[in-house]
């Protein structure tokens, strides 16, 4: 479940990165242009990733347990994210075969 959880916050936090003014887009891909054109409605897509992932280790482990869980997961992935995209490693493929590759080894 933790996996899940951290893909909830990688999207939620990305979605919210790409729609700073700060950040510098290349329009290489589709979706990048979509967030830019429509960062109202990311910006809400983002906030309720970002809450269901806190409500869901709310849920799975107890209070105090899961905001620290999620505190920890979400400055690990947003600083991972602040580094890695403007070097445009991020791509979707490599996104679903990492959080694919960490479901299966957490189900193991």
């Amino acid at each position: 479940m933790i996996s899940v959880v951290s893909f909830l916050i990688f999207m939620g936090f990305y979605a919210l990165y790409y729609t700073s003014q700060k950040t510098y887009v290349s329009y290489d891909r589709p979706y990048e242009q979509w967030i830019k054109k429509n960062t109202r409605p990311t910006k809400y897509v983002g906030l309720v990733l970002l809450l269901s992932a806190f409500f869901v280790l709310l849920l799975e482990k107890a209070l105090g347990s899961g905001t620290l869980i999620y505190f920890i997961l979400l400055m690990t992935i947003g600083s991972l994210i602040i580094i890695i995209s403007p070097l445009k490693i991020i791509k979707p493929s490599f996104v679903i075969l990492l959080f694919t590759t960490a479901t299966l080894i957490e189900m193991l």
